[in-house]
Protein backbone atom coordinates (compact mmCIF):
# COMPACT_ATOMS: atom_id res chain seq x y z
CA UNK A 1 0.00 0.00 0.00
CA UNK A 2 1.22 3.54 -0.75
CA UNK A 3 0.50 6.77 1.09
CA UNK A 4 -2.18 7.50 -1.53
CA UNK A 5 -4.04 4.37 -0.49
CA UNK A 6 -3.93 4.35 3.33
CA UNK A 7 -7.34 4.87 4.99
CA UNK A 8 -7.79 8.33 6.47
CA UNK A 9 -7.15 9.93 8.84
CA UNK A 10 -3.64 8.54 9.22
CA UNK A 11 -0.23 9.51 10.49
CA UNK A 12 2.48 8.24 8.14
CA UNK A 13 6.09 8.36 9.32
CA UNK A 14 8.71 8.51 6.57
CA UNK A 15 11.53 6.23 7.74
CA UNK A 16 13.91 7.54 5.10
CA UNK A 17 13.51 11.12 6.33
CA UNK A 18 13.72 9.96 9.95
CA UNK A 19 16.98 8.13 9.34
CA UNK A 20 18.43 11.13 7.50
CA UNK A 21 17.80 13.24 10.62
CA UNK A 22 19.37 10.58 12.81
CA UNK A 23 22.49 10.46 10.64
CA UNK A 24 22.89 14.22 11.04
CA UNK A 25 22.48 13.97 14.82
CA UNK A 26 24.98 11.15 15.06
CA UNK A 27 27.52 13.16 13.07
CA UNK A 28 27.01 16.17 15.36
CA UNK A 29 27.42 14.20 18.57
CA UNK A 30 30.53 12.48 17.29
CA UNK A 31 32.15 15.76 16.24
CA UNK A 32 31.13 17.58 19.42
CA UNK A 33 31.91 14.71 21.76
CA UNK A 34 28.51 14.88 23.45
CA UNK A 35 25.53 12.58 23.93
CA UNK A 36 22.13 13.12 22.30
CA UNK A 37 18.87 11.75 23.68
CA UNK A 38 15.39 11.56 22.14
CA UNK A 39 12.89 13.82 23.91
CA UNK A 40 9.90 11.49 23.99
CA UNK A 41 7.46 14.33 24.74
CA UNK A 42 7.75 15.25 21.06
CA UNK A 43 7.95 11.86 19.36
CA UNK A 44 7.08 8.61 21.14
CA UNK A 45 6.51 6.23 18.24
CA UNK A 46 8.30 3.36 19.93
CA UNK A 47 8.02 1.18 16.84
CA UNK A 48 10.89 3.35 15.58
CA UNK A 49 12.96 3.16 18.79
CA UNK A 50 15.17 0.32 17.49
CA UNK A 51 16.12 2.56 14.55
CA UNK A 52 16.60 5.62 16.76
CA UNK A 53 18.66 3.63 19.25
CA UNK A 54 21.19 2.78 16.55
CA UNK A 55 22.06 6.47 16.25
CA UNK A 56 21.29 8.18 19.58
CA UNK A 57 22.34 7.52 23.17
CA UNK A 58 18.93 6.92 24.72
CA UNK A 59 15.80 8.81 25.67
CA UNK A 60 14.57 11.44 28.09
CA UNK A 61 11.19 11.54 29.79
CA UNK A 62 8.82 13.98 31.48
CA UNK A 63 7.46 11.55 34.06
CA UNK A 64 6.97 7.92 35.01
CA UNK A 65 5.04 6.75 31.95
CA UNK A 66 7.51 8.14 29.43
CA UNK A 67 10.37 6.86 31.60
CA UNK A 68 8.86 3.38 31.50
CA UNK A 69 8.46 3.59 27.74
CA UNK A 70 12.10 4.58 27.28
CA UNK A 71 13.23 1.86 29.69
CA UNK A 72 11.20 -0.83 27.95
CA UNK A 73 11.64 0.11 24.32
CA UNK A 74 14.84 2.16 23.87
CA UNK A 75 18.40 0.98 24.31
CA UNK A 76 20.85 3.31 26.03
CA UNK A 77 20.49 5.85 28.80
CA UNK A 78 17.14 6.74 30.34
CA UNK A 79 16.75 10.25 31.81
CA UNK A 80 13.80 12.07 33.38
CA UNK A 81 12.87 15.61 34.37
CA UNK A 82 9.59 16.68 35.93
CA UNK A 83 8.56 19.98 37.53
CA UNK A 84 7.42 17.88 40.51
CA UNK A 85 7.53 14.17 41.27
CA UNK A 86 4.72 12.27 42.97
CA UNK A 87 5.83 10.54 46.20
CA UNK A 88 4.26 7.23 45.17
CA UNK A 89 6.18 7.21 41.86
CA UNK A 90 9.68 8.33 42.82
CA UNK A 91 10.99 4.88 43.74
CA UNK A 92 9.80 3.44 40.43
CA UNK A 93 11.46 6.33 38.60
CA UNK A 94 14.75 5.89 40.45
CA UNK A 95 14.71 2.18 39.64
CA UNK A 96 14.70 2.73 35.86
CA UNK A 97 16.29 6.15 35.26
CA UNK A 98 20.01 6.88 34.98
CA UNK A 99 19.55 10.63 35.52
CA UNK A 100 16.76 12.03 37.71
CA UNK A 101 16.62 15.82 37.38
CA UNK A 102 14.80 17.88 39.99
CA UNK A 103 13.14 21.24 39.47
CA UNK A 104 13.65 22.67 42.95
CA UNK A 105 15.76 22.30 46.05
CA UNK A 106 12.58 21.33 47.90
CA UNK A 107 12.16 18.26 45.71
CA UNK A 108 15.89 17.53 45.85
CA UNK A 109 15.76 17.67 49.66
CA UNK A 110 12.69 15.45 49.79
CA UNK A 111 13.64 12.78 47.28
CA UNK A 112 17.36 13.16 46.47
CA UNK A 113 18.78 10.84 49.17
CA UNK A 114 16.27 8.10 48.32
CA UNK A 115 16.97 8.33 44.59
CA UNK A 116 20.71 8.20 45.25
CA UNK A 117 20.39 5.05 47.37
CA UNK A 118 18.28 3.27 44.79
CA UNK A 119 20.58 4.28 41.92
CA UNK A 120 23.67 3.15 43.83
CA UNK A 121 22.04 -0.24 44.43
CA UNK A 122 21.71 -0.47 40.64
CA UNK A 123 25.34 0.54 40.14
CA UNK A 124 24.34 3.94 38.73
CA UNK A 125 26.59 6.84 39.72
CA UNK A 126 26.31 10.58 39.13
CA UNK A 127 22.59 10.33 38.47
CA UNK A 128 21.09 13.32 40.29
CA UNK A 129 20.64 16.70 38.63
CA UNK A 130 18.91 20.04 39.12
CA UNK A 131 17.27 22.26 36.52
CA UNK A 132 18.52 25.82 36.53
CA UNK A 133 16.87 28.94 35.13
CA UNK A 134 19.40 31.31 33.51
CA UNK A 135 16.66 33.96 33.17
CA UNK A 136 17.64 34.55 29.56
CA UNK A 137 14.71 34.62 27.13
CA UNK A 138 15.64 34.09 23.48
CA UNK A 139 12.21 33.56 21.91
CA UNK A 140 8.91 35.30 21.27
CA UNK A 141 6.49 32.48 22.12
CA UNK A 142 5.48 33.17 25.73
CA UNK A 143 3.82 29.78 26.12
CA UNK A 144 7.18 28.10 25.48
CA UNK A 145 9.42 30.51 27.41
CA UNK A 146 10.66 28.93 30.67
CA UNK A 147 12.76 32.02 31.41
CA UNK A 148 9.85 34.48 31.58
CA UNK A 149 9.32 36.30 34.89
CA UNK A 150 7.32 34.12 37.25
CA UNK A 151 8.32 30.88 35.51
CA UNK A 152 7.90 27.69 37.52
CA UNK A 153 10.70 25.93 35.62
CA UNK A 154 14.21 25.83 37.01
CA UNK A 155 16.06 27.43 39.93
CA UNK A 156 17.24 31.01 39.50
CA UNK A 157 20.78 31.99 40.46
CA UNK A 158 19.53 33.92 43.48
CA UNK A 159 17.47 31.00 44.78
CA UNK A 160 20.33 28.61 44.01
CA UNK A 161 22.88 30.56 46.04
CA UNK A 162 20.49 30.98 48.97
CA UNK A 163 19.66 27.26 49.11
CA UNK A 164 23.31 26.19 48.97
CA UNK A 165 24.22 28.66 51.70
CA UNK A 166 21.47 27.33 53.97
CA UNK A 167 21.95 23.61 53.23
CA UNK A 168 25.31 23.02 51.50
CA UNK A 169 24.89 19.25 51.78
CA UNK A 170 22.14 19.45 49.15
CA UNK A 171 24.61 20.65 46.56
CA UNK A 172 26.80 17.66 47.33
CA UNK A 173 23.97 15.38 46.16
CA UNK A 174 24.20 16.83 42.67
CA UNK A 175 26.24 15.48 39.80
CA UNK A 176 24.85 17.68 37.05
CA UNK A 177 22.92 20.78 36.06
CA UNK A 178 20.25 21.03 33.40
CA UNK A 179 18.71 23.91 31.47
CA UNK A 180 16.09 23.94 28.75
CA UNK A 181 15.31 27.37 27.32
CA UNK A 182 15.03 26.98 23.54
CA UNK A 183 12.15 26.22 21.17
CA UNK A 184 12.76 25.55 17.47
CA UNK A 185 15.86 27.76 17.59
CA UNK A 186 19.30 27.98 16.01
CA UNK A 187 22.62 27.65 17.81
CA UNK A 188 23.00 31.43 18.08
CA UNK A 189 20.26 31.34 20.74
CA UNK A 190 22.21 28.64 22.56
CA UNK A 191 25.32 30.83 22.49
CA UNK A 192 23.40 33.66 24.18
CA UNK A 193 22.00 31.25 26.75
CA UNK A 194 25.39 29.75 27.53
CA UNK A 195 26.77 33.23 28.22
CA UNK A 196 24.00 33.68 30.79
CA UNK A 197 24.66 30.24 32.29
CA UNK A 198 28.37 31.04 32.55
CA UNK A 199 27.68 34.36 34.25
CA UNK A 200 25.15 33.05 36.77
CA UNK A 201 26.12 29.42 37.34
CA UNK A 202 29.68 29.08 36.05
CA UNK A 203 31.18 29.02 39.55
CA UNK A 204 28.99 26.03 40.43
CA UNK A 205 29.71 24.13 37.23
CA UNK A 206 33.41 23.92 38.03
CA UNK A 207 32.82 22.26 41.41
CA UNK A 208 34.31 18.78 41.70
CA UNK A 209 31.01 16.94 42.09
CA UNK A 210 29.48 18.39 38.90
CA UNK A 211 30.39 16.09 36.04
CA UNK A 212 27.67 16.70 33.45
CA UNK A 213 25.71 19.55 31.90
CA UNK A 214 22.43 18.92 30.10
CA UNK A 215 21.55 21.66 27.57
CA UNK A 216 17.98 20.44 27.09
CA UNK A 217 16.02 20.56 23.87
CA UNK A 218 14.68 23.06 21.38
CA UNK A 219 17.78 22.75 19.17
CA UNK A 220 16.57 22.59 15.54
CA UNK A 221 19.72 20.71 14.55
CA UNK A 222 18.38 18.95 11.46
CA UNK A 223 16.84 22.05 9.87
CA UNK A 224 18.59 22.86 6.60
CA UNK A 225 19.79 26.31 7.67
CA UNK A 226 20.79 25.37 11.23
CA UNK A 227 24.39 26.33 12.14
CA UNK A 228 25.68 22.95 13.23
CA UNK A 229 29.29 24.12 13.22
CA UNK A 230 28.53 26.69 15.91
CA UNK A 231 26.71 24.08 18.00
CA UNK A 232 29.69 21.76 17.83
CA UNK A 233 32.04 24.58 18.90
CA UNK A 234 29.76 25.57 21.80
CA UNK A 235 29.56 22.02 23.10
CA UNK A 236 33.31 21.54 22.84
CA UNK A 237 33.93 24.80 24.69
CA UNK A 238 31.55 23.86 27.50
CA UNK A 239 33.14 20.43 27.86
CA UNK A 240 36.59 21.95 28.18
CA UNK A 241 35.64 24.92 30.35
CA UNK A 242 33.72 22.93 32.96
CA UNK A 243 35.27 19.46 32.51
CA UNK A 244 31.80 17.97 32.08
CA UNK A 245 29.99 15.55 29.83
CA UNK A 246 27.39 17.37 27.73
CA UNK A 247 23.91 16.13 26.85
CA UNK A 248 21.46 17.46 24.27
CA UNK A 249 17.80 16.45 24.25
CA UNK A 250 16.21 17.38 20.91
CA UNK A 251 12.70 16.25 20.11
CA UNK A 252 11.69 17.98 16.90
CA UNK A 253 15.13 17.58 15.34
CA UNK A 254 14.78 13.80 15.50
CA UNK A 255 11.58 13.58 13.45
CA UNK A 256 11.54 16.99 11.74
CA UNK A 257 9.78 16.81 8.35
CA UNK A 258 9.52 13.03 8.73
CA UNK A 259 5.78 12.52 8.82
CA UNK A 260 2.39 13.23 7.26
CA UNK A 261 -1.19 13.50 8.43
CA UNK A 262 -3.30 12.20 5.58
CA UNK A 263 -6.91 13.39 5.50
CA UNK A 264 -9.94 13.29 3.21
CA UNK A 265 -12.33 16.09 2.29
CA UNK A 266 -15.77 15.08 3.57
CA UNK A 267 -17.76 18.12 2.46
CA UNK A 268 -17.46 21.72 1.27
CA UNK A 269 -19.60 24.57 2.61
CA UNK A 270 -19.73 28.28 1.74
CA UNK A 271 -20.28 31.26 4.02
CA UNK A 272 -20.10 34.85 2.70
CA UNK A 273 -17.76 33.88 -0.11
CA UNK A 274 -15.48 31.69 2.03
CA UNK A 275 -15.25 28.10 0.81
CA UNK A 276 -14.64 25.76 3.74
CA UNK A 277 -13.36 22.20 3.50
CA UNK A 278 -14.61 19.82 6.21
CA UNK A 279 -11.93 17.20 6.80
CA UNK A 280 -11.83 13.93 8.71
CA UNK A 281 -8.77 15.33 10.50
CA UNK A 282 -8.93 18.02 13.17
CA UNK A 283 -6.63 20.71 14.53
CA UNK A 284 -8.13 20.35 18.01
CA UNK A 285 -7.86 16.56 18.05
CA UNK A 286 -4.96 15.59 15.81
CA UNK A 287 -2.56 18.56 15.71
CA UNK A 288 -3.28 20.69 18.81
CA UNK A 289 -0.24 22.93 18.28
CA UNK A 290 -2.19 24.57 15.45
CA UNK A 291 -4.46 26.12 18.07
CA UNK A 292 -2.03 26.26 21.01
CA UNK A 293 1.00 27.93 19.50
CA UNK A 294 -0.60 28.94 17.02
CA UNK A 295 1.02 27.04 14.18
CA UNK A 296 0.30 26.71 10.47
CA UNK A 297 1.21 23.21 9.26
CA UNK A 298 2.70 22.89 5.79
CA UNK A 299 0.37 21.29 3.25
CA UNK A 300 1.66 19.43 0.20
CA UNK A 301 1.03 21.19 -3.14
CA UNK A 302 -0.71 24.14 -1.46
CA UNK A 303 0.14 27.82 -0.97
CA UNK A 304 -0.89 30.80 1.11
CA UNK A 305 -4.40 32.17 0.74
CA UNK A 306 -4.70 33.89 -2.65
CA UNK A 307 -1.35 32.61 -3.88
CA UNK A 308 -2.94 30.02 -6.17
CA UNK A 309 -6.18 30.04 -8.13
CA UNK A 310 -8.49 28.41 -5.55
CA UNK A 311 -8.50 29.38 -1.86
CA UNK A 312 -10.20 27.34 0.88
CA UNK A 313 -10.46 27.43 4.65
CA UNK A 314 -9.54 24.04 6.10
CA UNK A 315 -11.59 22.87 9.05
CA UNK A 316 -12.95 19.73 10.63
CA UNK A 317 -16.20 17.96 11.49
CA UNK A 318 -15.98 18.66 15.23
CA UNK A 319 -18.47 21.03 16.88
CA UNK A 320 -15.73 23.50 17.87
CA UNK A 321 -16.26 26.63 15.75
CA UNK A 322 -12.59 27.49 16.07
CA UNK A 323 -11.35 24.09 14.89
CA UNK A 324 -9.74 25.76 11.88
CA UNK A 325 -6.39 24.70 10.46
CA UNK A 326 -5.94 27.72 8.20
CA UNK A 327 -6.55 29.19 4.75
CA UNK A 328 -4.72 27.51 1.86
CA UNK A 329 -4.80 27.85 -1.91
CA UNK A 330 -4.56 25.24 -4.67
CA UNK A 331 -3.98 25.12 -8.41
CA UNK A 332 -7.30 23.36 -8.96
CA UNK A 333 -10.70 23.26 -7.33
CA UNK A 334 -11.09 20.78 -4.47
CA UNK A 335 -14.00 18.31 -4.34
CA UNK A 336 -15.32 15.93 -1.72
CA UNK A 337 -13.23 12.76 -1.63
CA UNK A 338 -9.95 14.52 -2.39
CA UNK A 339 -7.02 13.65 -0.12
CA UNK A 340 -4.73 16.23 1.47
CA UNK A 341 -1.31 15.65 2.98
CA UNK A 342 -0.20 17.77 5.93
CA UNK A 343 3.58 17.69 6.30
CA UNK A 344 5.88 17.69 9.33
CA UNK A 345 3.26 15.77 11.29
CA UNK A 346 5.46 13.23 13.09
CA UNK A 347 6.22 15.70 15.89
CA UNK A 348 3.82 16.87 18.62
CA UNK A 349 0.93 15.06 16.98
CA UNK A 350 0.62 11.44 18.14
CA UNK A 351 1.81 12.47 21.61
CA UNK A 352 -0.85 15.19 21.98
CA UNK A 353 -3.91 13.91 20.12
CA UNK A 354 -7.29 13.30 21.74
CA UNK A 355 -10.79 12.01 21.04
CA UNK A 356 -12.84 15.17 21.63
CA UNK A 357 -16.30 14.81 20.07
CA UNK A 358 -15.62 11.11 19.65
CA UNK A 359 -13.21 11.84 16.79
CA UNK A 360 -11.29 8.78 15.66
CA UNK A 361 -7.59 8.66 16.43
CA UNK A 362 -5.60 8.44 13.18
CA UNK A 363 -3.99 5.09 12.49
CA UNK A 364 -0.19 5.04 12.58
CA UNK A 365 1.73 3.87 9.51
CA UNK A 366 5.40 3.64 8.61
CA UNK A 367 6.63 4.30 5.06
CA UNK A 368 9.88 2.69 3.94
CA UNK A 369 12.43 4.18 1.57
CA UNK A 370 10.62 2.65 -1.41
CA UNK A 371 7.32 4.31 -0.47
CA UNK A 372 5.63 1.14 0.78
CA UNK A 373 3.40 1.77 3.81
CA UNK A 374 2.90 -0.72 6.64
CA UNK A 375 0.27 -0.40 9.34
CA UNK A 376 1.74 -0.06 12.84
CA UNK A 377 -1.43 0.49 14.86
CA UNK A 378 -5.11 1.10 14.19
CA UNK A 379 -7.50 2.67 16.70
CA UNK A 380 -11.23 2.21 17.09
CA UNK A 381 -14.25 2.72 19.32
CA UNK A 382 -12.74 0.76 22.21
CA UNK A 383 -9.80 3.19 22.35
CA UNK A 384 -12.25 6.05 22.67
CA UNK A 385 -14.39 4.28 25.27
CA UNK A 386 -11.34 3.07 27.20
CA UNK A 387 -10.40 6.64 28.09
CA UNK A 388 -13.80 7.22 29.67
CA UNK A 389 -15.82 5.56 32.38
Amino acid sequence: MTIKEVPTPAYVVDEGALEKNLQILKDVKEQAGCKILLAQKCFSMFAEYPLIGRYLDGATASGLYEARLGHEEMAGENHVFSPAYRPEEIEKIAAICDHVIFNSFNQLRRFGPLVKRIQEMRGVKHGIGLRINPECSTQDHAIYDPCAPGSRLGVTAEAFAKAVEETPELFDLLSGLHFHTLCEQDSQALAVTLDAVREKFGSWLVRDNICWLNMGGGHHITRDDYDRGLLIDLVKKARQEYAVEVYLEPGEAVALNAGYLVTEVLDIVENHGTHILLLDASAACHMPDVLEMPYRPPLKDAGEAGEKAYTYRLSSCTCLAGDIIGDYSFDRSIVSGDRLYFEDMAIYSMVKNNTFNGMALPAIWRMDKDGACTLVKKFGYEDFKGRLS
